[in-house]
């Protein structure tokens, strides 16, 4: 099966190329690294040809919320255009957990956008919901950092491993099209700010982390269960302490 990942060069696309090709599937990684830009359409047709499948794990270079709304509107309209054109018959899209709980947040507004359009396109779907990655654990502690104190809120929190989203992803991508969305998480439940006080213990990282019911996430502020998954997710087996000895902080 040829399996197109659109930004296959990327830390979830890289990861699932690897694991479709280790399956004997035919994974194309899609990047403007490849010669393929989605925002152009340079190189779609070339790369689409006689794909069964399109993965879009691509992601906005940029987070300022005009620019990452233009990103997927643009990238997801040209990517299911030369789709109905190649006659690709799955498309599988990875979006976040919460979306629709915090459309106030520009990120999730946009992604919530990017799966509007999906749907609505006649092109057979799924859409995978993931929780926050532990390869993004730094960046979430950093932008919620004030005056070198890291603000965060006491909301439920569950992120998952890069590797589980890629394996949730890859075996949507072989199976028949869902026509609907589906949930992965990490194993583990708990409050982010306690999540981030272990988390920042383990990494060595000598800031205090406040808990502040109004701290924002990205933007806004999350409400109790804005970033976990409904009931019947799947849910990952590593651990973030375990996940962490093989990925040490910098």
């Amino acid at each position: 099966m040829k399996i197109v990942v659109i930004g296959g060069t990327g830390l979830i696309g890289s990861k699932l190329v690897a694991k479709l090709r280790e399956h004997g599937h035919e994974a194309v990684a899609a990047s403007p690294n490849t010669g393929v830009n989605t925002l152009t359409g340079e190189g779609l047709a070339e790369a689409l040809a006689g794909a069964s499948t399109v993965v879009d794990v691509s992601n906005s270079p940029s987070y300022e919320p005009e620019a990452v709304m233009e990103f997927f509107r643009t990238s997801t309209g040209n990517l299911l255009a030369a789709e109905a054109a190649a006659g690709v018959g799955h498309h599988v899209a990875l979006s976040v957990v919460g979306t629709e709980r915090m459309p106030e947040n520009g990120y999730f507004a946009a992604k919530i956008a990017q799966e509007q359009l999906i749907v609505s396109s006649p092109i057979p779907f799924s859409i995978v919901h993931a929780t926050q990655f532990f390869e993004f654990a730094r960046g979430i502690a950093d932008d919620a950092t004030v005056e070198g104190k890291v603000h965060m809120a006491p909301v439920r929190f569950q992120p998952i491993a890069g590797d589980e989203v890629a394996q949730a992803v890859g075996r949507v991508a072989v199976g028949s099209p869902l026509k609907g969305r589906t949930e992965v998480a990490g194993p583990e439940q708990t409050r982010m700010d306690e999540f981030f006080r272990q988390a920042l213990a383990a990494w060595g990282d000598p800031r205090e982390v406040v808990t502040d019911p109004q701290a924002q996430y990205f933007g806004a502020v999350p409400g109790e269960r804005t970033l976990v998954p409904d009931d019947g997710a799947t849910l990952g087996t590593i651990r973030y302490l375990d996940w962490l000895k093989q990925n040490p902080a910098p």
